[in-house]
């Protein structure tokens, strides 16, 4: 029989990005432990395609197109979440963009560019998981707050301290609404990816040369997959989690252990 604290029938989650790459392998395990679930993306076509994956597990599924960079999108997309399911229950804040490959130094590091990294990766999750604490403070039930931050929060990325700088931040972003939230039973936690064979990534990974220099130094001599981040989510939003809170999860197949 399965461990019952990791059902999570009845439960609604909502996770950003959720249509592609991590966010999606999110969303599927969620859905796959009974939760309801909603992503959000930008692309009705990958929205769509999501959605159709996702009920496969005879779950009650929504999408909704919302640009997380848009505090108006952010709080119209949680109110019609809301409206629909009736309430969120754990919130995945996932939605996230890389810096350009155009970026050749710190020094000729636009402000344009610095603040379209920003624009999701920090403020985008700072819109979100406002939204989903308002609600669970006044819901009264506790919750969870997730973030997906990065590999590049800790291991100095030349040419991409703005993603690097986006990462961290909401790391302590983190740390800060463990501790204040804790009086509403509302738990926040971070999830730091590794090197993730996903859409967003595939371009560096499938490099030649970057795999034959970077691959070597991952202990499990794998990349990791979206499916790789299913069985923390579903933790993370179970019962199974209700004493942990503040944590970052490095989930990098021992890669900074090398």
């Amino acid at each position: 029989m399965a461990f019952k604290a990791f059902d999570l029938t009845g439960k609604v989650a909502t996770i950003t990005g959720g249509n592609g790459g991590i966010g999606l392998g999110m969303a599927n395990a969620l859905a796959q432990a009974g939760a309801a679930v909603c992503i959000w993306g930008t692309s009705e076509a990958k929205n769509a395609a999501a959605i159709a994956k996702l009920r496969a597990h005879r779950t009650e599924v929504l999408a909704l197109r919302c640009d997380v960079g848009d505090e108006t999108q952010v709080e119209r997309a949680f109110a019609d979440t809301v409206n629909h399911f009736g309430r969120v229950d754990a919130c995945f804040a996932n939605a996230g963009v890389i810096g350009s490959s155009g970026v050749k130094s710190f020094v000729e590091l636009t402000a344009e560019e610095w603040r379209r990294v920003m624009r999701v990766n920090l403020d985008g999750a700072f819109y979100t998981l406002r939204a989903a604490a308002r609600h669970m403070i006044d819901r009264a039930h506790g919750g969870a707050l997730v973030v997906t931050s990065s590999l590049a929060a800790i291991s100095g990325p030349p040419r991409n301290q703005h993603y690097a700088a986006s990462k961290g931040g909401v790391i302590s972003m983190m740390h800060a609404l463990a501790v204040e939230l804790a009086r509403y039973k509302i738990r926040a936690n971070a999830i730091q990816p590794g090197w993730i064979d996903t859409p967003m990534t595939e371009e560096v990974l499938h490099w030649d040369k970057f795999a034959d220099r970077v691959l070597p130094r991952v202990p499990l001599r794998r990349w990791g997959a979206p499916d790789d981040f299913g069985a923390i989510a579903v933790y993370l939003a179970s019962d199974a989690s209700a004493y942990h809170t503040g944590d970052t999860f490095l989930i990098d197949g021992g890669y900074t252990k090398f």
